[in-house]
């Protein structure tokens, strides 16, 4: 993000977004990969939108034993209290932080999802 400082463009860091890393279904991925792209948008995103549903709905129905076998590692930022909050949720419902995220991206809102230039903003 930029801020406009006594007339100048200074890039400066978000610090309402966290760096978080888990482990998320390769198929899943691709598929927010190609979404993205259809979007204008980053997976980051898209998982915030469905998180953030998810969350508003406060009912999770997931089935443990049908947990994709071909995760993989990925690493991303988040939005600081929508990770807290769904670090609880997962909590409170007995799950894994990815158990919500693969479940949540059936939940995206493709009308309130930032686009891929929200991370180069220009804040006063």
């Amino acid at each position: 993000m930029w801020k406009l400082v006594n007339g100048h463009l200074i890039q400066t860091t978000d610090m309402s977004r966290v760096k978080f890393r888990t482990n998320i279904s390769k198929a899943t991925l691709e598929n927010l990969n190609n979404l993205a792209l259809e979007y204008d948008t980053h997976v980051n995103y898209l998982i915030e939108s469905g998180l953030q549903t998810v969350l508003f709905q406060g009912v999770i129905h997931f089935n443990k034993e049908t947990r994709p076998k071909d995760r993989i590692q990925y690493k991303t930022t988040y939005d600081k209290e929508l990770l807290e909050q769904v670090k609880e949720f997962a909590k409170n419902h007995q799950l894994f932080i990815n158990d919500v995220i693969e479940y949540s991206v059936q939940y995206i809102n493709f009308d309130i999802i930032k686009n891929s230039s929200h991370k180069n903003r220009i804040e006063q």
